[in-house]
């Protein structure tokens, strides 16, 4: 679905959570399922951002390693092509790699950019 998308299609790990549901706990469980890793150290709060279609994401940051080649993400399915009745199956996530702070914010999703200068400030301001 997002094969041939990049500049501006970008996204963090994120999932819905109930009222019930703590926020981090619900962050853990998201970036588990879609990149098969299970984080754990210090979570660094960088807020909430509302993207366009008005769902507002609460975000973490984590200092930690990372191979993005050896992402394995859960799988969902959906009708495909739209209206089409045929069902496909797709990765939650497709691919993940590191960039750039500047390269960063033309990828991420518009409503998501604000957590870059966010994190950015953040560790400007770490001793």
């Amino acid at each position: 679905m997002w094969k041939n998308k990049d500049e501006g299609a970008w996204t963090i790990p994120k999932g819905e959570y109930g009222d019930a549901e703590d926020p981090l706990a619900a962050a853990k469980r998201e970036f588990a399922e879609e990149t098969g890793l299970t984080p754990s150290g210090e979570f660094i709060p960088l807020g909430e951002v509302r993207q366009a279609a008005g769902k507002i994401v609460s975000i973490w940051a984590l200092e930690g390693d990372f191979d993005a080649r050896h992402l394995h993400s859960n799988i969902f399915a959906i009708p495909w092509p739209p209206n089409s009745g045929k069902w496909q199956e797709f990765p939650e996530i497709d691919r993940a790699e590191w960039f750039s702070l500047k390269i960063a914010r033309a990828k991420i999703l518009k409503g998501q950019a604000a957590v870059l200068d966010r994190l950015a400030q953040y560790l400007l301001d770490v001793p």
